[in-house]
């Protein structure tokens, strides 16, 4: 890869962290708020530990919120270890945390990995927070460190397939806190 290459997605990775400042931990295995699901049909397997739900299916934790038609809840001792969701898309929407905004994101499949740390958006994921927009086939988040990694992929609908940004300037969404629309403190 060029060393251009190499700043670019450098600094694709620096403005994705702003922009997802918001999502933490996503669903929080240490939390006392229980994950409430709803479906149209269930399939409980103890042996395995896994939980399959079908239609129409609804997981909260506090206000953090994921709508799908198939959702797989994997357990372990501790609990909930990976949530596997799809859907035609798949909906994810978790609020900001001190001050920033909601972040709102959809993609055909989700998966949200406690042991990992990690939520990975896969084909046609689009990422909302703040007016600022985040496009890929594949997005992977780290909810320790706070790093994301993008992907384009091939694309069959016609779009361009590369990873697209939207970021809005920070003057532009000042809150009464102070931070500009990606969340963050700092000046331009």
């Amino acid at each position: 890869m060029k060393p251009s290459g190499k700043r670019s997605l450098r600094r694709l990775a620096i403005l994705t962290t702003a922009l997802l400042a918001g999502p933490a931990s996503a669903f929080n295995l240490d939390s006392d708020t229980p994950i409430k699901v709803s479906a149209d049909s269930a399939r409980l397997d103890d042996t395995a530990g896994t939980a399959v739900y079908t239609g129409a299916v609804e997981l909260v934790q506090g206000e953090t919120r994921l709508e799908a038609e198939r959702v797989v809840l994997y357990r372990n001792e501790q609990g909930v270890s990976r949530i596997e969701a799809a859907g035609n898309p798949a909906h994810y929407r978790q609020p900001g945390q001190s001050g920033a905004a909601t972040t709102d994101a959809q993609a055909l499949n989700i998966t949200w990995s406690g042991e990992e740390s990690l939520v990975i958006f896969e084909r046609q994921a689009v990422i909302e927070q703040g007016g600022n927009v985040f496009r890929g086939d594949v997005i992977h988040y780290d909810t320790v460190q706070r790093v994301v990694t993008a992907d384009g992929g091939e694309s069959p609908d016609g779009s361009s397939g590369r990873v697209e940004m939207v970021i809005q300037p920070r003057n532009s969404a000042q809150s009464t806190d102070g931070k500009g629309s990606d969340g963050s403190s700092q000046s331009q």
